[in-house]
């Protein structure tokens, strides 16, 4: 087997280090423990980052949602609806992301009441500063009247 390194061929390399696990091979040079260790450190990230960017996403909808009521329509109710269900998938293949959405939300508020203010052209200051929805609002099946 031709050996490939992680940063010369990251597909042949997974494709190697894998094989080399299945078949048990855990004391060769060539398996490569810490860009292993590395790379599932990477997905666990990974899945926390869009976690965070749904959560971002539906806050944002859902801020435009309370403030121009009067713009209300299926775009913004697929985004939110859309969001809700990827968090819901993301959360179901990995449980443990569930207890980091208080802080998530927290992280992403911000951005989203920013990004409310741009998109809506209403002053910054017309959306609370803090998060006026609860997690279970933001990933249940809440929508502000």
């Amino acid at each position: 087997m031709t050996t490939a390194t992680y940063e010369t061929d990251f597909y042949l390399w997974t494709q190697q280090q894998a094989a080399l696990l299945r078949q048990g091979e855990f004391n060769r040079v060539d398996l490569d423990l810490a860009n292993i260790a590395e790379e599932i450190e990477s997905m666990g990230r990974r899945d926390r980052r869009s976690v965070s960017s749904y959560l971002q996403n539906v806050l944002l909808h859902l801020l435009k949602w309370c403030y121009q009521p009067e713009r209300r329509g299926t775009s913004w109710r697929l985004s939110i609806r859309n969001g809700r269900h990827q968090i819901h998938q993301l959360i179901s293949e990995s449980p443990s992301l569930k207890s980091q959405l208080p802080i998530l939300v927290q992280e992403e508020y911000g951005p989203a009441r920013e990004n409310a203010a741009d998109e809506t052209g209403l002053q910054l200051t017309t959306f609370p500063e803090q998060c006026p929805f609860t997690v279970e609002q933001i990933t249940g099946d809440f929508w502000p009247d």
